[in-house]
């Protein structure tokens, strides 16, 4: 093959670039054209700027502990109409949230270990104590006095 026959392929991104910072492709010397990717610490304090909460693990636990708080009817927002209480799926978040407390014990730190363990056991008490029936006279939990 000579060297005008060997002219690889050109990769067209179609997808709309909408925001005003995007990176624009680049072209490469194989003539494959790629983007760079943007950089990490300019996209946190982007986040920063604009006051939203910053990335990090304990945002993201709190992320999935106010969604299962949501699924376990608490209500947020008193503006937003009361959402259906779904047990199931909030007992799946919990679960997510224990696997990640297994898989990421003596890899947090006390800051982090901390958020998730709070969670965790303000998330179960809740739980339990939705998921139990109530302890009262006919429900068969009541001591009968002689």
């Amino acid at each position: 093959m000579s060297g005008a026959e060997e002219k690889g392929f050109v990769i067209r991104d179609r997808r709309s670039h909408s925001d005003e910072g995007g990176s624009s492709p680049e072209r490469s010397a194989s003539g494959i054209r790629t983007e760079q990717p943007s950089d990490a610490t300019s996209f946190a304090s982007d986040r920063t700027q604009t006051g939203e909460i910053p990335l990090s693990f304990s945002s993201f636990v709190f992320s999935l502990g106010t969604s299962a708080l949501m699924f376990m009817g608490e209500q947020l927002d008193p503006k937003q109409p009361k959402l259906p209480v779904n047990l199931s799926q909030a007992k799946e978040i919990i679960d997510i949230l224990s696997m990640l407390e297994e898989k990421t014990r003596g890899n947090l730190t006390s800051e982090e270990t901390s958020v998730l363990h709070d969670m965790l056991y303000a998330l179960r008490m809740k739980y339990v104590g939705i998921a139990s029936p109530p302890a009262g006279p006919g429900t068969g939990q009541a001591t009968k006095s002689p």
